[in-house]
């Protein structure tokens, strides 16, 4: 059963339209990504469910209860919506203990103050925060504050929990710690989340689903696999992942086999749609599948080292390779000069 139901949603802010009819549904139990750059429409979405912008056209539903539809002129306040909303800068109240923080919305709600009690005492234990509930938000690390947040979302028991880039405060080691704890929390208590990342790798470990917004409209939906191994376009295929571009030109196509054509290079890969014989193109592979080789061989070239760079698990070289950088993971740091360098044709996709 969908648990959140989007259909044909637009909003403009003027004459500018950042929501270009997107749709989306939302599972029970599920947790779907929306990932895309900066003014790509992700973050004014999830505000548009949450009740904080108005759209001008399209349906909102939670269940079977309808919270905003444009040609009825329904549109419920968000205080109505009954949604858990974790904000990117956690928005605490700093004159607040932990407790308090977490109680206020119930109290705004007019819940008995026992009921409070006992719902914030288990909103707090789930989250191993029981211990610091007289503290205030200055006394907490970030990802206290972060788990606070959280708590303070999960007090309703609302049937949807939408988080605004909810790691995007922490420094890099804890966003990785916390990325699989809140995963596995999510799971645990068998919530809904809608989460807005511009990360794709943190979107990849705590989503079901990605949607990859672009402009306004969702370029590409899928499981994370099908997202990063199956890229129906060019910009899809290059946000997910680390990625070589060599531009060229398609000199032979045949059904989803291409050969790319440029400076001094030419290079075999399965062709996409966009394909097209005679006219412009772009490889793309990603970092990871290309390699260094010890001779020529099938979908080889060989270009001039540039630089080496330790990495600490592995070094990253980079090659010129005629006005093209192009670059590779190995385990050790290579001579200067030129090098055979491999990109496996059914790994090398033209666009």
């Amino acid at each position: 059963m969908a648990e959140l139901t989007v259909e044909n949603l637009h909003l403009t802010y003027g004459t500018n339209q950042i929501l270009k009819g997107v749709s989306l549904t939302l599972n029970q139990g599920e947790v779907v990504s929306l990932l895309g750059p900066s003014g790509s429409g992700k973050t004014t979405l999830l505000r548009a469910v949450a009740g904080l912008e108005a759209p001008h056209q399209g349906s909102i539903k939670l269940r079977d209860r309808t919270i905003f539809d444009g040609a009825a002129g329904l549109d419920v306040p968000a205080e109505a919506r009954n949604l858990g909303l974790v904000f990117q800068s956690y928005a605490l109240w700093p004159h607040k203990t932990v407790f308090d923080n977490v109680a206020f919305g119930l109290k705004l709600r007019k819940v008995p103050a026992d009921e409070i009690a006992t719902r914030v005492k288990k909103a707090l234990g789930e989250l191993s925060l029981g211990h610091l509930a007289e503290r205030f938000p200055h006394q907490l690390s970030g990802g206290q504050q972060q788990r606070v947040a959280i708590a303070r979302a999960l007090v309703y028991n609302p049937p949807v929990i939408l988080m605004d880039e909810p790691l995007s405060n922490l420094d890099a080691k804890l966003r990785e710690e916390a990325r699989a704890w809140l995963r596995d929390l999510i799971v645990t208590m068998k919530l809904s989340a809608l989460v807005v990342t511009h990360d794709q790798s943190e979107s990849m470990a705590m989503s079901d689903r990605i949607l990859l917004l672009n402009n306004g409209v969702i370029e590409q939906q899928g499981t994370p696999q099908q997202m990063y191994a199956e890229p129906q376009t060019l910009f899809t295929a290059d946000f997910m992942g680390s990625n070589n571009r060599l531009a060229g030109q398609v000199s032979e196509l045949q059904g989803d086999a291409a050969l790319l054509t440029g400076e001094g290079w030419q290079l075999r890969g399965r062709a996409k749609p966009s394909a097209k014989m005679g006219a412009a193109g772009t490889g793309l592979i990603r970092l990871e599948r290309v390699r260094v080789a010890d001779g020529p061989g099938d979908n080889r070239v060989q270009p001039e080292l540039k630089t080496s760079m330790f990495l600490g698990d592995k070094w990253e070289h980079v090659f010129n390779l005629g006005a093209t950088m192009l670059r590779a993971h190995g385990p050790r740091a290579l001579s200067p000069g030129k090098h055979w360098v491999e990109l496996p044709r059914e790994d090398f996709w033209i666009f």
